[in-house]
């Protein structure tokens, strides 16, 4: 029996497209963390902090040396400040932002709850924006930085030196390559690779110390050019409160510490209503690894201001985006500081796999309610085609130069910060926490003054958020242009009432009258019937008013539920909410048909104005010229004209 051999060209669009007959209409997906584990099989707080470990740990592999180049001999003191901020701050903020958001939705998804709209959706997309922004920079600055480890090892520089921005490129299309296969979160390989990590930078850090106090003269050294660049303590205060923004690179990881929330177990009690021990088991993690997290950024800070040259810190110089390995390889060997190297190479990568894998999910989990994601980006693997094609174009703009990115990721980093911040001040206010609503209002002023110097300093991050925000709108409207006539009702639901009508129509003809309510008085109905006989030439008055309210116009899909009620003792009047009146009378209308089998007819009156401005009131407003959108939503639905339900126009 001969066999029909697919074409290269559809087997590789059905591979590239799988799982999207998967899809959702709540636009749901199969990519990475696409589904929490199933109730009560999730894993203890602290295996998943690893989880959130790989990316927040991860950049004490070039923190201490962007430190020290953006504060100099002020950085022990910018980053005792930074790290305030982050456990009076950052910290208090997420624990609020993981009460109110149990279920991994974020800062985001608390704002948008806030704002309805365009003005939301936009506000939304624009934050997108900036955690795109700070994702993608994760992936670049992490596999930049990984190979200046791999390039600055003692027994690899003299063969790699050269070839950074290809190691760089090597290492993010690896992480391209894995997504496309298939990537598997394993929270086992976090927790091994976080392990480790930690307990090599304990191992520097010790030995860093024990070399500081052993040799008196480096603190005084310190102390005495200190004194003499900044005079007294209040000065370095000062200026420390002023660079100490330039530092932000240490306060990443709570919102991907929020993100991982659906993975934490709590308690055997919890629901999706009341997850109680998973809030609090949350909160355990983000003040774990805030804690743990601050404790090695100051250690950090301090060894490596005392112990290496300013010089070796600057582009080129052998401490330049590896500070720690510098010691590691300096006071431990060859064999250890190769280890060490192997060991941040390691979960530098895997940290690009975390932010790749947020991208994933965090995209699907917003665009497709809005009908603002191309159908295409459903799938998986386009996704990684496309994330991984821009993480490219930003490794070559930035050469693949860690201090260069460092702006913009920390750009990113704090707009979703300070949206926290503000989030958690406007819930605390709603619910009446006076003082908590008064300290967060301050936290989130410190947020906004640290994000605006950051800006103003480093550009970079703005110019590369500003980008990617142009393009998720440009991509996102263009995407709701296409889909505009798509049948956006996920389920249709009548009362008892609606249900009789309908029931009363189905042994007749079944004519309904689409009516934008005015006064609702009897005249208003009696006079729309006499219209709508007169412009369509038929008998009697047996009709059903359908009445539409459009609520947000801005949202795309949802369920339609329908209410039936008389009115004036003789109109029977169908009345609907919806964003939008053609979808929501072409779904009626397609409802009606399958459940009784026979085919509705509808009518209307045409609408004046010029029909391009009608189009922009339905794109924008779901209302405009509602015949012909009805009818064309109805052809699109049902191909098959017999069974297509009537439109009629007078």
């Amino acid at each position: 029996m001969a066999t029909t051999e697919h074409p290269p060209s559809s087997r590789l669009r059905s591979w590239m497209l799988e799982g999207l007959s998967d899809m959702g209409r709540d636009g749901g997906h199969t990519g990475p963390h696409a589904e929490p584990e199933p109730a009560h099989q999730g894993q203890r707080w602290w295996r998943v902090m690893c989880l959130t470990g790989v990316d927040y740990f991860s950049t004490l592999g070039y923190q201490p040396g962007i430190a020290a180049l953006a504060a100099g001999l002020l950085s022990p003191i910018a980053t005792i400040v930074l790290v305030i901020v982050t456990l009076a701050g950052a910290l208090p903020v997420y624990r609020r932002v993981a009460e109110e958001s149990p279920r991994g939705e974020g800062s985001i998804s608390m704002l948008e709850r806030l704002l309805s709209f365009w003005q939301g959706k936009l506000f939304v997309l624009t934050l997108l924006g900036f955690a795109a922004t700070d994702f993608l920079i994760t992936i670049t600055l992490s596999a930049a930085d990984a190979s200046t480890h791999l390039i600055e090892n003692p027994h690899l520089t003299s063969t790699l030196h050269d070839h950074k921005m290809l190691i760089t490129l090597v290492l993010v299309a690896l992480l391209g390559a894995v997504f496309l296969k298939g990537f598997l979160e394993a929270i086992g390989v976090a927790v091994a690779l976080v392990g480790i990590y930690l307990a090599l930078n304990v191992v520097v850090v010790l030995v860093g110390l024990w070399h500081v106090i052993t040799a008196g003269h480096v603190v005084t050294d310190w102390s005495s050019a200190l004194t003499a660049e900044h005079g007294n303590v209040f000065v370095m205060i000062g200026v420390a409160l002023i660079v100490f923004p330039k530092l932000a690179l240490g306060l990443s990881g709570f919102e991907t510490g929020v993100a991982v929330m659906p993975h934490v177990k709590g308690d055997p009690d919890d629901t999706e209503e009341n997850p109680e021990g998973r809030i609090r088991d949350t909160k355990k993690l983000l003040t774990t690894a805030a804690i743990v997290m601050s404790c090695f950024l100051i250690a950090t800070s301090f060894i490596t201001t005392l112990l290496i040259p300013e010089k070796d810190f600057e582009s080129g110089g052998p401490a330049n985006g590896r500070a720690l390995a510098y010691l590691a390889h300096h006071y431990l060997g060859g064999v250890f500081g190769t280890v060490y190297d192997v060991s941040t190479i390691a979960i530098l990568w895997f940290a690009g796999a975390s932010a790749m894998a947020g991208l994933l999910n965090l995209m699907p989990r917003y665009l497709p309610r809005y009908g603002m994601a191309p159908h295409w980006a459903r799938a998986v693997r386009p996704m990684v085609v496309v994330f991984t094609l821009i993480a490219f174009l930003v490794t070559w703009i930035f050469d693949a130069d860690v201090d260069a990115q460092g702006g913009a990721y920390a750009t990113g980093v704090l707009v979703l910060i300070s949206s926290a911040a503000i989030a958690v001040t406007i819930a605390a206010r709603k619910a009446g926490q006076r003082n908590w609503t008064v300290g967060f209002a301050v936290i989130s002023a410190v947020f906004l003054y640290t994000t605006v110097v950051n800006v103003i300093e480093r550009p970079d991050g703005v110019k590369i958020g500003a980008c990617f925000i142009a393009g998720i709108i440009l991509v996102s409207l263009l995407s709701r242009l296409a889909r505009a006539f798509e049948l956006r009702v996920t389920d249709v639901t009548l009362d008892d009432m609606a249900e009789r009508f309908i029931r009363d129509m189905a042994s007749r003809k079944m004519r309904f009258i689409a009516n934008e309510p005015d006064q609702r008085d009897k005249a208003e109905y009696r006079d729309k019937i006499e219209q709508i006989r007169e412009d369509n030439d038929i008998p009697g008055e047996d009709f059903v008013f359908v009445e539409v309210t459009v609520l947000d116009p801005s949202e795309f899909e949802a369920s339609l539920t329908v209410r039936g009620e008389v009115l004036h003792n003789r109109y029977r009047v169908l009345t609907l909410e919806s964003s939008s009146i053609p979808n929501a009378l072409a779904a009626l209308l397609l409802h009606v048909r399958d459940t009784t089998g026979c085919t509705p007819h509808i009518y209307f009156e045409w609408t004046e104005g010029n029909p391009f401005a009608n189009f922009l009131r339905f794109f924008l407003f779901g209302q405009g010229e509602v015949a012909p959108v009805t009818r064309e939503v109805l052809r699109e639905a049902e191909p098959d004209r017999p069974r297509r339900p009537r439109v009629h126009t007078g």
